[in-house]
């Protein structure tokens, strides 16, 4: 039956574009796993070690230590096979050959799409016991093992047939059929089991953040911070349960999105039978129509085969204009052996699951074909449940990146540079702390280890989840919408701003100029519409997609432009009526539409007219396009046609060629067996139309600001390339006069000026100058031709060109899947119907919808200020009876009549009301990342809801304020870090001691300016400057090693100076087990310490230019210069009380002085330093130079 052993097996890409690749596993004995084998040998060396060679009186602590040790060894082993899967089948499963063998597959999904999983696979065996068929199923979609290619596949659905073989389908005939389809492609169902409570909550606890917190709270209270140390983990344990809470929501929302089951009718069995939606299969004929109940929608993927419709597909593409759909047997003859292709031009025919039928025509009845007794349009399910359009955005939504950081890989490089330095201080610690034979081993071994946890701050994870999700809220509140919150950080790295030019830069409501080209005497004029030939109005009348629906007119915004300029009217049975009496012209009704295709160009109709006194029925064909494409087809071009289509495209209007033919008296069978190729030529030239592309309003300002904030924008359009280099040139794409068409003239491809004065050869002599001199235009046509013929060059031109044109769908993916390749940070901006490919590849892609976005009503906004008061306040008032309840532990304040309170417990009501702060913040953040259907748009990962592209400065804005927020915060983390590890291995050896209360204060401090950090917000304006990519880079390093050694040198030489000033110890070790007691190294270290957190958070704090200064951040500012005046205060001895209460000694006047002369040389050096390093390494460069 296996033809091979295998023990992975790679999924074609081709096949799948979610699974990379799967593996076969078996499951070992518990005993056997990785997790306890090796450990019950290690406890049994342990055992051995400590009763039998050491001895356990002599080695007392040391044998618990070690036990500890190996615990915590097996805790984290087991905790990883949570972590991570690989690691989960490494030590939990042995690798099978077989399919027919193996329990599990490890499933490994491509990039960004969601997580490994193991899956049980999953058999059926004939009466005999016989393995017929193997499947596992990952992310809602199954996976089938075939016998032939001895590998996993993917269903294989019918969408790849001809069109003819679909018409020909006359439904399952038996019910043996039906059931054999519902074991190859599964039901239709779009259900999401959303899971129990407990079952996420431990999904959460076991995640590395949790347990490390988990861990330093053990810690401790090995160190007898019992009370605080149960108060964190409950409030711990409390924020997690919130999350899940919101979790569990947002699950909720999500099963909402699905579709719900309804009765339709299907041809089954060769009879129409009414069964629930929900049991659709690939295969099945049924009757689909308008449905008076708005909720119910288009059940899955299918093809239309008979009677036409018009469909509302916002909730998948977020395009408000209603779609045509034309049925399969409306094709002329030679197109019915065509392909279906769901990409491109097949979409006219498809209607797609979760869109919603606004208007549907019952097809008529004809001999030989399916006619349902509903009166619905026939059409053939091609795709179901999960694997539709509308299953796969649900499955983005569902199974996208979940946890959302900066750059996972420089975070994990990060914390290893910061282990590294703590498992010096602790070595260092350990190694001089065992030389005095009186300390206690255990109490060192725990100072080792809370060296190590403070080093790597447990707050990293919360911080840089924090700058992203900060930016997502601000995003989702200025209407853009994002499913995948990972690329962010990348629009702060955008080198390469493509945009698509109709509908994006351009306005969509076009105007009518009128036509040209009609008067050969004067071939600059342009012809009032109401002026022209009958012939001439006919084609524009009937030339169009256009379709008349209950709520009016619906279609492209330019052929309704049209229609209204020439004032005929549209009926709903697709007759065209003029309303003046001036134009005599019979009524004309549309029998045969090929509607507009990208890569053809162009667009044909056949209408027929009834002549007066005559029951014949005569017929046009009317053609419109691009005047390059329609030129072959005229019977006669006059000789002055070229020479007026690039006039006007040079001013920059958008010309289409129009195209008249008369077909006469014709059959309706005629009409239809007419080929598509025969109607196309013969034409008779009826003028340009000639349209203005006014500019969207502020499309102006926003491009003159993304090229003043150093990106390179490039135009990809399907536009006249005169036209689209016209646009770029009033948009001031680049400060360069003259412009080069690559274009094919004298049998070969040059570089041809816009007014054709000058030409340059293809390949020029001085590519340097040739570059920075022009701005460079490509055409489709061109860039084939670079790709095919000259691929060196076309890699090496590509950055440079500014306006590609005339290019289609296909080729727009191409342009910036080959600039991705190069290595530039790419943006697209399309309007996400003919722009899919290109959006979903660019590392940012925005699509720009049409209608505008909804604002929050000002009620609602108080309202929630007025709940988030009183939350705040009811967190106090609880905190406030907490404090009271164990008042009785406090001390008495002299002349106070209240209770004093234990700086403690005063540090678990600043905690508490903190961590309900951040548990607010990252409630609404999960509420961010839920992104609803129809918000959400299968085209891209970013949708604004605003027609204006001012929503790419927005994501660009966040996208660097995320970059800089996380740089700063890991210079700030560092810092604090390295200066941390001196001071709790150096230090502790010499004695010094923080009271609980310093303690308290400096860990607040740190809290709250982290906070504020996080919540900083973009410049109203992009700037100039750009931010560095990535945190591993010669600024940063250079910078924290240097400020680390300005702290160094005033910790060391400050350190020095009070200890000479100390009377001398009796003993040559100090004694760690004392109380505390003030004195002038703790009181120097204290402050210095103090010193050091405000400086640090002052001098890398980076504002402008890409966020609030330190000036603007008010908050930020008023808590460091609070901090900053507490402790010159401190310093200089204003306040004795304060200076008690917090354990300083009083200082005297030369040391005082001291003191504060190297505080303030620390800050000036720190900040020198830094700025020296910023103004040689701290800017962000462009691969190739902006102009």
């Amino acid at each position: 039956m296996f033809r091979r052993k295998m023990v992975e097996v790679d999924v074609s890409k081709a096949l799948d574009e979610l699974v990379h690749k799967v593996s076969l596993h078996n499951p070992l004995p518990t005993l056997l796993h990785g997790y306890s084998l090796p450990f019950i040998v290690f406890y049994g060396i342990w055992f051995y070690c400590w009763v039998f060679v050491y001895g356990i009186e002599e080695y007392h602590e040391a044998g618990w230590i070690a036990l500890a040790g190996i615990g915590l060894i097996q805790i984290l082993v087991s905790l990883s096979c949570y972590w991570s899967v690989h690691i989960r089948t490494f030590l939990t499963c042995a690798g099978a050959s077989n399919p027919s063998e193996a329990t599990f597959v490890k499933v490994v999904p491509t990039p960004n799409n969601g997580s490994c999983q193991l899956v049980p696979i999953q058999k059926s065996r004939d009466k005999e016991g016989k393995i017929i068929k193997i499947w596992f199923l990952f992310q809602k979609t199954r996976y089938n093992w075939s016998f032939d290619d001895n590998n996993f596949k993917g269903i294989v659905f019918p969408v790849s047939h001809a069109y003819k073989e679909y018409l020909d389908w006359k439904g399952y005939q038996y019910d043996l059929e039906v059931k054999e389809a519902e074991e190859n492609y599964g039901k239709n169902e779009l259900e999401m089991v959303v899971p129990e409570f407990m079952e996420l909550f431990l999904e959460r606890a076991t995640a590395p953040f949790f347990v490390f917190q988990v861990f330093c709270v053990c810690l401790w209270c090995l160190d007898a911070y019992w009370y605080y140390s149960i108060f964190t983990l409950l409030m711990l344990v409390a924020f997690e349960c919130t999350l899940v809470q919101q979790q569990l929501r947002n699950m909720s929302e999500i099963r909402k999105m699905g579709n719900k089951p309804y009765n339709i009718q299907v041809y089954r069995c060769k009879k129409w039978l009414m069964i629930s939606s929900d049991q659709l299969v690939p295969g099945d004929i049924v009757s689909v129509s308008r449905s008076s109940d708005e909720s119910l929608l288009v059940p899955c993927d299918m093809i239309l085969l008979r009677g036409p419709c018009i469909v509302d597909e916002s909730l998948l593409t977020g395009e408000s204009v209603p779609q045509m759909k034309e049925p399969l047997e409306n094709l002329p003859e030679d197109q019915a052996s065509n392909v279906l292709d769901m990409e491109d031009e097949s979409r006219l025919h498809i209607l797609f699951g979760g869109t919603r039928i606004v208007q549907h025509t019952s097809p008529t009845k004809t001999a030989g074909q399916l006619k349902s007794s509903d009166g619905g349009c026939i059409a053939y399910v091609l795709r179901n449940s999960f694997s539709t359009s509308q299953g796969k955005l649900l499955r983005t939504i569902l199974f996208g990146v979940k946890r959302v950081t900066a750059n996972n890989l420089e975070t994990f490089g990060f914390i290893v540079f910061l282990l590294f330095f703590a498992i010096l201080a602790s070595g260092y610690l350990w190694v001089k702390g065992t030389e005095d034979p009186n300390r206690n081993r255990y109490k060192l071994f725990l100072e080792c280890t809370l060296i190590l946890t403070s080093v790597v701050p447990p707050e990293l994870p919360i911080e840089l989840s924090l700058a992203v999700n900060t930016s997502l809220v601000q995003l989702t509140k200025l209407g853009v919408y994002c499913t995948e919150p990972f690329r962010i950080p990348f629009a702060g790295r955008i080198e390469m701003c493509c945009f698509d030019k109709t509908g994006t830069l351009t306005n969509d409501n076009l105007v009518v100029e009128g036509i040209a080209g009609l008067d050969a005497n004067d071939l600059t004029s342009v012809q009032n519409i109401n002026q022209v030939p009958l012939e001439t109005l006919q084609t524009l009348a009937t030339c169009h997609s256009l379709i008349h629906l209950d709520e009016g007119l619906v279609g492209d915004p330019l052929e309704k432009a049209t229609l209204t300029a020439i004032d005929w009217t549209l009926t709903k049975g697709d007759a065209l009526i003029p309303n003046t009496k001036s134009v005599r012209s019979p009524a004309l009704k549309i029998a045969q539409r090929y509607h507009f295709n990208s890569a053809l160009k162009r667009m044909a109709v056949v209408a027929g007219y009834t002549s007066p006194g005559s029951l014949d029925t005569c017929y046009i064909a009317a053609v419109k396009g691009a005047p390059e494409t329609l030129r072959p087809m005229f019977a006669s071009v006059p000789s002055y046609y070229d020479e007026v289509y690039l006039a006007m495209s040079r001013k920059g209007a958008r010309v289409l060629a129009l195209g008249y033919r008369n077909l006469g008296v014709l059959s309706h069978q005629a009409v239809r067996s007419f080929k598509r190729d025969v109607l196309e030529s013969e034409l008779k030239f009826a003028g340009f139309l000639i349209l203005s592309c006014p500019l969207k309003k502020d499309s102006l300002t926003v491009i003159r600001e993304i090229v003043s904030s150093s990106h390179r924008v490039v135009m990809i359009t399907g536009d006249n390339p005169l036209t689209a280099c016209h646009v770029a040139k009033v948009l001031k794409f680049t400060k360069k006069e003259t412009t080069l068409i690559m274009t094919f003239a004298s049998n070969e491809w040059l570089w041809q000026s816009v007014d054709q004065d000058s030409e340059v050869p293809l390949i020029p002599s001085d590519f340097k100058s040739f570059t920075s001199d022009h701005v460079l235009c490509v055409t489709g046509h061109g860039l084939n031709y670079l790709q095919n013929m000259h691929s060196k060059f076309y890699y090496r031109i590509l950055p440079h060109i500014r306006v590609f044109a005339r290019v289609n769908p296909k080729q727009k993916e191409l342009i910036i899947t080959s600039l991705n390749g190069l290595g530039y940070a790419t943006l697209m901006c399309g309007d996400g119907t003919n722009d899919v490919g290109a959006l979903k590849h660019a590392h940012v892609g925005v699509a720009i919808l049409s209608h505008l976005p909804e604002v929050i009503s000002k009620s609602k906004k108080s309202e929630d200020k007025t709940k988030e008061k009183d939350g705040t306040s009811e967190v106090n008032e609880k905190a406030r009876r907490l404090v009271s309840r164990h008042g009785d532990k406090g001390r008495s304040n002299p002349g106070s009549g209240d209770v004093g309170v234990d700086p403690r417990l005063e540090r678990l009501n600043r905690a508490q009301t903190q961590l309900h702060q951040m548990m607010k913040e990252m409630e609404e953040q999960e509420r961010a990342q839920l992104v609803k259907l129809g918000d959400a748009s299968i085209a891209a990962p970013f949708t604004s809801k605003m027609s204006s592209i001012q929503s790419i400065c927005h994501v660009i804005k966040q996208g660097r304020c995320t970059l800089v927020t996380t740089l700063q915060m890991f210079k700030i983390l560092a810092l604090n870090a390295l200066v941390l590890a001196y001071s709790q291995s150096v230090l502790y050896l010499e004695g010094v001691k923080f009271s609980d209360g310093q303690a308290t204060l400096q860990g607040l401090l740190l809290a709250a300016c982290f906070l504020f950090i996080s919540r900083s917000k973009p410049l109203k304006h992009l700037s100039r400057n750009r931010p560095l990519p990535n945190i591993f880079n010669s600024y940063t390093i250079l910078t924290v090693l240097l400020q680390f050694l300005v702290h160094f040198s005033s910790l060391v030489f400050l350190v020095q100076q009070s200890s000479m000033r100390l009377p001398p110890r009796e003993s040559p070790f100090p004694d760690l087990d004392k109380e505390f007691e003030p004195n002038l190294l703790n009181s120097t270290v204290y402050i210095i310490s103090m010193a050091l957190q405000v400086s640090t958070i002052a001098v890398n704090y980076r504002g402008h230019p890409f966020m609030e200064s330190l000036r603007e951040n008010r908050s930020l500012l008023y808590s460091l210069v609070g901090t900053g005046s507490f402790i010159l205060s401190l310093v200089l001895g204003f306040m004795p009380e304060i200076n008690q209460e917090f354990g300083i000694v009083e200082f005297d006047p030369e040391y005082r002085n001291l003191l504060a002369a190297v505080l303030l040389a620390d800050f000036v050096l720190a900040f020198v330093v830094d700025r020296v390093c910023l103004f040689i390494f701290g800017e962000g460069k462009l691969k190739i130079e902006a102009d």
